[in-house]
């Protein structure tokens, strides 16, 4: 019997092990050298019974290539134990690393910008899978990571069990013990999960990718989001404010000459004060064979000083990793190429 580790509560664990016929302690020995260690192979894990370590399944992929940036952030290409790839990034600073993770194997909701969706999307990841690429980027930087965002390829809550269980497993004080209000969860913008994310008590940010204040320009961007009015999508943000009082974002994508405009920020701005939340302006990462380019700084600036004017709490998101394969997919796809 194989114990999948990574895909179990702290509990199961125990009950795992303890049908091998192994004391329950051995759950928490295990547990240490996994989350608290980053021991991924089992036979390094001395304290245990050779037989027990033997039937431990803990990281089912690899790395496939990996790419560091000038700036220090890291890319990861994982393949996965049925050889489709995955990407997974992370992002370090003084005082944090954060873990940007993938929740499907390419994706389904078709971004025009993104090159996510090129491929379309091939299958949900396990919560296992999700939590793997901490594993891996914490091995491969020998530090423990801070935050983490789902931000990764894939849109979180349509593969919304394994995002749950991940997420549990992350904020768990006897797993990985991320702060809750250090873990971020990114939705394209579906009204029912979000609604049903609001009762699970999860005390972290919900980042609304939004790229288009009005559903016109945003169905061309984003084919996916012709079936959700954004008027749906705010009432369902704002319940989920109101069940934890905390703010969401709204992360949007600058796009030269597109959703750029004096017209879209005072669009946005006036959305936004629907909302209690704060605003991430991201420049376009260009990606090779899309048509689209990124606006000029000075554009970027602009835009955020139009929506201050209106009082919207706006941030423009450091670029990072510009000199690889930065955007959600770019490396996925040059896999997938070959």
């Amino acid at each position: 019997m194989s114990i999948k580790v990574l895909e179990m509560t702290t509990s199961q664990l125990r009950r795992a092990v303890e049908a091998t016929g192994q004391p329950a302690f051995r759950a928490d020995q295990i547990a240490d050298w996994v989350y608290a260690k980053s021991v991924t192979d089992p036979s390094e894990m001395t304290n245990l019974p050779g037989k027990l370590a033997g039937q431990l399944e803990i990281l089912t992929s690899s790395i496939a290539q990996k790419q560091l940036s000038s700036d220090g952030t890291i890319k990861l290409l994982l393949k996965l134990a049925d050889s489709q790839h995955i990407e997974t990034v992370l992002i370090p600073t003084d005082d944090r690393a954060t873990a940007c993770v993938s929740t499907q194997a390419g994706c389904g909701v078709g971004c025009k910008f993104c090159a996510s969706g090129v491929g379309g999307l091939a299958r949900n990841l396990t919560s296992g899978e999700i939590l793997q690429q901490i594993l891996h980027l914490q091995k491969a930087v020998d530090r423990r990571v801070t935050n983490v965002v789902f931000m990764g390829s894939g849109e979180p809550l349509a593969n919304y069990d394994a995002t749950v269980e991940a997420t549990r497993a992350i904020i768990d004080p006897k797993r990985f013990g991320i702060s809750a209000r250090s873990v971020t969860i990114s939705t394209v913008g579906l009204p029912a999960q979000i609604d049903r994310l609001a009762e699970e008590g999860l005390p972290i940010t919900l980042a609304i990718s939004l790229h288009a204040p009005f559903d016109a320009l945003r169905a061309e961007l984003i084919p996916f989001a012709a079936k959700t009015p954004l008027v749906e999508i705010i009432a369902s943000a704002n319940r989920f404010v109101q069940s934890r009082n905390r703010r969401v974002t709204l992360e949007y994508i600058l796009l030269a000459g597109v959703n750029d405009t004096k017209f879209c920020a005072e669009s946005l701005a006036k959305l936004s004060k629907q909302l209690h939340c704060n605003v991430n302006l991201i420049r376009f990462n260009p990606v090779g064979g899309l048509p689209f380019t990124s606006p000029s700084i000075e554009q970027v600036t602009q835009f955020a000083q139009w929506l201050k004017q209106s009082g919207v709490n706006a941030v423009i998101r450091k670029p990072r990793g510009l000199d690889i394969a930065g955007a959600c997919g770019q490396l996925r796809n040059q896999a997938r190429a070959l």
